[in-house]
């Protein structure tokens, strides 16, 4: 999908990171903080970066959500 209302941290600016790509990350960073062991800076910017990524994830679902939805009453048979 191309709709982006933002960027996660570490996407590439050029290169519109996918949505595939940015849950296959927030599952890593998932599962470093759940193993632990990391210091207290690290595991902050894990957080961050998750809770960014988690907020495109929602957008670009909710985008796909809207599209889908108008693209469904355009091929209605009324119209509605």
């Amino acid at each position: 999908m191309e709709t982006r209302t933002s960027v996660p941290e570490g996407a590439n600016e050029t290169e519109p990171m996918q949505y595939e790509d940015a849950v296959k990350r927030l599952e890593e960073i998932v599962a470093a903080l759940e193993k632990g062991g990391l210091p207290l800076d690290g595991s902050v910017k894990l957080f961050e970066e998750g809770a960014a990524l988690a907020r495109f994830c929602d957008e670009t679902l909710k985008a796909a959500e809207l599209k889908i939805t108008q693209l469904s009453a355009l091929n209605a048979p009324d119209g509605k």
